[in-house]
């Protein structure tokens, strides 16, 4: 039986490191251009060391895959395909993305390139995959939160490739939700730009009760699975991936040759012959590891043994180690050895043949000879100028030339054939070695068979300018009276878990006040999604029999619910049903591409967070031109992080309340204090900015915008405060506007 092997992914921050993952035994290496990466401060490649790496990559039967995995702005968009056209020339295996906008523009210009879906996209179960699949992913690197029963079903239900982390540093929040550093200092992660706030000390608090002392409960310690292999190597996942772009290069080719080392003996012997060489560990615990190792969240959920609670700093590394790695791996790659086979005979064409031991052949065919006049070719000058195979990846062991009379060539004609020669002499190679052909000319609209073709964008009716009006999202029932008490709304958003929990006293009130006033009623629901939530869902379902009427849409936060709801809709024979589908701020629109992919399937879309009013009013306006709403959150504690961790477990605390939400507070060594939710529903934390974000005090900005809807989210605050805010009469001491104003970088 043949066994499809794992490809194993290491990174390249540079050209050295990119040769020193080869050199170890790399399958494929990711790595970002000068824009557009998730690195920004790694040092990364030029565009020629990208032509470069793809064409020394394919020739040893390597791949290569490229990060665009970052929000793009409308400006940067418009330059995407002269960035990626090149490399898409010259092979490019794939382009890892993150941006709905990006993804489209891809599959559109490129539809011959595959597209990998980043893991910051949150992909955390199978109607998600499959979901993107569907649109012309080729393959996911999920949430790496995900358990390794998880990622086998997204794997075997969902039908896409898989590509999962197996070592390196781990962020505390799901990946693509996190806006710590953007509220904080500007620096998104989104971008590519995080300062890394988890990295810095804080205390956790229970109210005013101190529950731990300063220390690093954000910090989770490294990623290193190589005890784990076995398990990993028999779920079938597709590739395994190393983190660490912002590392040296005798990191990529360490810890490459490491894993190299203990797949092989996995395929060699099997699971029950694989031992680990504590050396073997050794070496990769001193190969910049924060302070300590773990396994991730394969087998667990979250917990204490995960963090690294002392300074989470790089340890230092073995410079005599280090050495030995680069000396050994950090170099050019062994040339291949060729034969040549030259004719020079005057009358015929100049010929040039090359072969290999393997039977791999080429040959070329160049000027006329003519006959010498003065001084005519001698056999050593032509050997000289045929085997000078100067940055190509051959050398010449061999070289018999044949030569017939008193030729004469110029020199350039020399240097041409022997170029041609090795050129169509590495192109056969790669293609042997990769079933690769080198024949992608031109990346606009490219014709080739891809993943998917270009799909049009649907016909929208422009609707009118209109005044905003106001919506309100409410976590509490004593938010939900005051809102309804108001009676001023719009739409108002009940958290799906606010339903559940208190679903008799909430029927209620939809029918009485607020429906006469003709307020819409839609259910937020959760921010993540995980498998256990099946039930849930079915419980949701259950609770909306014979109550559809009830309700006109949801708020959708996540692809797991973009892909559910749609389901929904779809069960009931029309193209949107009777519910809206609402995408929320974390679904990012950042561009008007994005806008068009998510109109495909959505009615509306949430201006995020991290766009200026200029780039917000000019998304309006891309909305307006698809015939759907744009909404604008005007106040709100911003979830600055949507976590599988927890710190109550983190903190010895943990209470296991159901469907009761707790809160502790984190404060950072300013004394700044962030509540945090703790959901024990589904399983995660929500951490909040310290302060609420408003747009009372922007009003310039916020009405030059041009929302369609300003919307209200309603956290932890009282009855009385929520009155307060819709008012006009604002009640806390201090606030941010985010972005508003500033953007990010």
């Amino acid at each position: 039986m043949v066994v499809d092997k794992v490809e194993l992914l290491a990174p390249a921050g540079n050209y050295d490191a990119f040769l020193g993952a080869l050199n170890a035994g790399a399958d494929a290496v990711y790595l970002g251009g000068g824009r557009f990466g998730a690195r920004a401060y790694a040092d990364n490649f030029d565009d020629d060391q990208i032509v470069r790496t793809l064409h020394v990559a394919h020739f040893y039967g390597k791949k290569v895959y490229l990060t665009v995995n970052t929000l793009l702005k409308e400006q940067e968009l418009a330059e995407l395909t002269a960035f990626l056209t090149p490399f898409y020339e010259a092979g490019l295996d794939g382009v890892i993305v993150q941006d709905f906008g990006v993804f489209s523009h891809i599959r559109r210009e490129f539809p011959a390139l595959p597209l990998h879906v980043s893991t910051q996209m949150t992909v955390t179960g199978k109607r998600g995959a499959a979901f993107l699949k569907e649109q012309g992913a080729c393959r996911i690197v999920p949430a790496r939160e995900l358990s390794l029963k998880e990622v086998q079903k997204i794997k075997e239900e969902a039908g896409v490739e898989v590509e999962c982390f197996i070592h390196g540093a781990m962020c505390y929040c799901y990946s693509g939700q996190c806006l710590f550093s953007s509220i904080l200092g500007g620096r998104s992660g989104n971008r590519g730009r995080c300062a890394q706030p988890c990295r810095l000390p804080y205390t956790i608090y229970d109210r005013e009760k101190r529950l731990s002392g300063s220390g690093y409960p954000l910090s989770l310690k490294d990623m290193c699975t190589l005890e784990y292999l076995p398990k990993l190597l028999a779920a079938g996942i597709d590739s395994f991936k190393i983190e660490g772009r912002m590392k040296r290069p005798e990191y990529a080719a360490g810890v490459t040759a490491i894993y190299r080392k203990y797949i092989d003996l996995y395929y060699r012997e099997g699971a029950d012959n694989y031992r680990v060489d504590p050396v073997d560990m050794d070496r990769l615990r001193s190969l910049y590891i924060r302070s300590e190792i773990q396994t991730g969240y394969y087998e667990r959920h979250n917990g204490k043994e995960m963090i690294t609670f002392g300074a989470p700093g790089y340890s230092g590394s073995d410079e005599t180690n280090l050495t030995k790695i680069r000396d050994r791996y950090v170099r050019e790659p062994e040339k291949m050895p060729v034969r040549m086979q030259a004719a020079v005979k005057v009358g015929e064409p100049l010929y040039l043949g090359i072969m290999s031991d393997q039977g791999l052949s080429a040959a070329v065919w160049g000027e006329t000879v003519q006959q010498a006049k003065n001084a005519p070719l001698t056999e050593a000058e032509v050997r000289k100028r045929l085997c000078r195979t100067g940055e190509s990846l051959l050398f010449v062991s061999d070289c018999e030339i044949a030569m017939e009379g008193e030729g004469f060539v110029p020199i350039r004609a020399l240097n041409e054939l022997r170029r041609k020669a090795v050129e169509a002499f590495e192109s056969v190679v790669t293609e042997n070695r990769s079933g690769r052909r080198q024949d992608r000319t031109s990346g606009k609209r490219a014709q080739e068979e891809g993943c998917l073709s270009a799909k049009p964008a649907s016909e929208h009716i422009l609707p009118e300018k209109v005044r905003a009006v106001t919506d309100c999202l409410v976590s509490t029932l004593e938010q939900l009276r005051a809102v309804v008490e108001w009676g001023r709304c719009r739409r108002i958003y009940l958290e799906s878990d606010l339903f559940l929990k208190e679903r008799d006293t909430i029927l209620r009130m939809m029918t009485d006040k607020a429906s006469r006033n003709g307020t819409k009623w839609c259910l937020a629901l959760p921010y993540i999604l995980r498998e256990w939530d099946e039930s849930y869902l079915e419980r949701l379902v259950d609770s909306l029999s014979n109550r559809e009427a009830l309700f006109s849409g949801f708020l959708v936060r996540n692809l797991e619910e973009l892909a559910f709801v749609r389901m929904l809709v779809q069960k009931s024979g029309e193209l949107f049903g009777s519910y809206a589908l609402i995408p929320d701020a974390g679904l990012y629109s950042f561009n008007a591409q994005a806008v068009r992919f998510l109109a495909e399937f959505a009615g509306e879309i949430t201006i995020p967070y991290e766009l200026n009013a200029k780039e917000a009013a000019r998304l309006v306006s891309a909305a307006a031109k698809q015939g759907i709403a744009a909404n604008l959150v005007v106040y709100s504690r911003i979830p600055m992080m949507i976590t599988a961790n927890c710190l109550q477990k983190t903190a010895d605390l943990c209470r296991k309340s159901g469907d009761r939400q707790e809160q502790l507070v984190l404060k950072d060594r300013y004394g700044a204090a962030f509540p945090v939710v703790i959901n024990c529903e589904h399983c995660y934390n929500v951490v909040y900015n310290s302060v609420p974000y408003s747009l009372h005090g922007a009003g310039k900005e916020r009405d030059r915008i041009g929302a369609a809807a300003f919307r209200h989210d309603f956290v932890m605050e009282s009855g009385v405060q929520c009155r307060q805010i819709l008012e006009g009469k604002f009640p806390f001491e201090s606030h941010t506007a985010g972005h508003c104003k500033r953007g990010v970088e």
